[in-house]
């Protein structure tokens, strides 16, 4: 592999995810994984809270000595609390298509793939999911479809968007729409913008370029720089939030964390705005998929591991775990440093307003948590957290730096956390079973206690507007 000098504030793939760069903090990171001194030195770095660069966070994520990782983990617990208190947003995927013109070799989308059900949803047919999604209380989606120019393009893309925000359906409302859609281009993005997305989130699989070229033997994903330059694009389209993520398997565990935190300290470097989000998930069966195949997948330690070192490393993201996860996996990792999950999700197209059938089979992965929402927030509740359902930031502005800079002081939590509260009355009230309902009003009355004078009248005030049906939709 050709080497190129490693330089965050480059805009070519192959220099801010330098591949020798990489090698060398991998190198640095196995020689040091039992230095007592680096390591101390790293974690007290690491306990300002600051965040640490790729080189330091590779080296406690390659440590193996015991006492080393409790302190890693009680660490990453405190930062997390710390940054985002005990709320966790939830979300649902909604696939529109799975038409696809790439040749991806873990995903069933793949275009040679000719025996899985190939759909794609109609404005109608949106319709009903997107109600379906309001009645079990979604208020936050993530549209997914492949890439596909002719059966999706960005006109398909808007049009969608649009149809999603329109509809309020008794109470419900879908308030913000994140996006998951292949690499595009500049102008494609402004039009995102324009439209009123929140995130927009491409997954870069694997930074490892050769391991990349392999995986994507044929199709537009093929092209490695276009696809790992694309954040660049999207900011400079204007979009605020990115998030980012890489498929766990598909390469060596420890090259994919270090090229996560490059990718991270270069949208820092050249737009003075890390990623919204990191998503952390993992190499999953499906239609014709066998992880059997794929010699880097990743046992729970290892993923808890790397969860609570990318809390520690960069420590103001968001960070998202799906259905993918068992709820036993689920349940060990938010605590670490997790932020946002889906809840009752569907990976198929059109698999939330009829039952899904067995075959013909359009989903993308096999989902493993298969609760209901209601179920999910029962669950949290039960672990002392408060599900949210708040889109508050995004529709007042608060995006971008200005997210970032009240987020990395801390300050965030003064909005989030009664927001949180209200938009989880408002669940209770429209939704709930009679237990969550019970729990959460709990919840609710132990959290409002502890907010400041002024706002904990204000709080009061709208949460009693909620439960009486005279008013929905307020937000600090």
């Amino acid at each position: 592999m050709e080497h190129f000098e490693y330089n965050p504030k480059s805009l070519k793939a192959d220099e801010f995810i330098s591949h020798n760069e990489i090698l060398e903090s991998l190198k640095y990171a196995e020689e040091n994984k039992n230095n007592r001194a680096v390591i101390d030195a790293i974690l007290a770095k690491a306990r300002l809270e600051k965040g640490l660069t790729h080189r330091e966070a590779s080296v406690l994520l390659a440590c193996d000595i015991p006492e080393i990782n409790e302190q890693i983990f009680a660490l990453a617990k405190q930062i997390k609390l710390n940054y985002y208190g005990n709320r966790m947003v939830l979300f649902a995927p909604l696939y529109l298509s799975n038409y696809c013109v790439n040749s991806c070799v873990y995903c069933p989308y793949h275009v040679k793939n000719k025996h899985i059900f190939r759909k794609k949803m109609t404005q109608d047919e949106i319709k009903k999911e997107v109600i379906a999604l309001q009645d079990m209380g979604h208020k936050r989606l993530a549209i997914e479809l492949g890439e596909d120019p002719i059966n999706n393009p960005i006109e398909y893309v808007l049009e969608s968007l649009k149809t999603i925000y329109s509809i309020k359906h008794k109470n419900g409302a879908i308030r913000r729409v994140n996006v998951n859609i292949a690499a595009t281009t500049v102008e494609n993005y402004t039009k995102l913008k324009d439209a009123g997305i929140g995130t927009y989130i491409l997954f870069q699989e694997t930074y490892n370029r050769q391991s990349y070229e392999t995986l994507h033997p044929a199709g537009p994903k093929h092209d490695y720089a276009w696809h790992t330059e694309a954040m660049d694009r999207a900011m400079q389209g204007g979009i605020d939030d990115v998030g980012i993520g890489v498929l766990f398997g598909l390469s060596t565990y420890r090259y994919e964390f270090a090229g996560l935190l490059m990718h991270a300290e270069h949208l820092e470097a050249v737009h003075g705005v890390g990623p919204h989000t990191i998503s952390v998930p993992r190499l999953r069966p499906a239609d014709d998929i066998d992880t059997d195949d794929f010699k880097d997948c990743i046992n729970d330690d290892i993923f808890s591991k790397i969860v609570a070192c990318l809390r520690i490393g960069v420590p103001y993201t968001g960070m998202i775990i799906s259905t993918r996860e068992s709820k036993k996996t689920r349940e060990r990792v938010l605590q670490l440093g997790i932020s946002q999950l889906s809840g009752g999700s569907k990976t198929s197209v059109g698999g939330y307003s009829e039952p899904e059938k067995e075959e013909p089979n359009s989903a993308q992965f096999d989902v493993i948590d298969n609760r209901t929402l209601d179920e999910v927030i029962y669950w949290l509740l039960e672990m002392g957290y408060i599900p949210s359902f708040c889109t508050a930031c995004y529709r007042a502005g608060r995006t971008g730096d200005r997210f970032m800079e009240l987020c990395k002081n801390k300050q965030i939590h003064n909005c989030c956390h009664p927001n949180a509260l209200l938009t989880l009355q408002e669940y209770l009230t429209d939704y709930a079973s009679p237990a969550t309902q019970k729990i959460g009003e709990e919840m609710i009355a132990r959290e409002v206690a502890t907010l400041a004078p002024q706002t904990q009248a204000t709080t009061n005030k709208w949460l009693e507007m909620i439960k009486s049906g005279k008013g929905r939709d307020f937000r600090f």
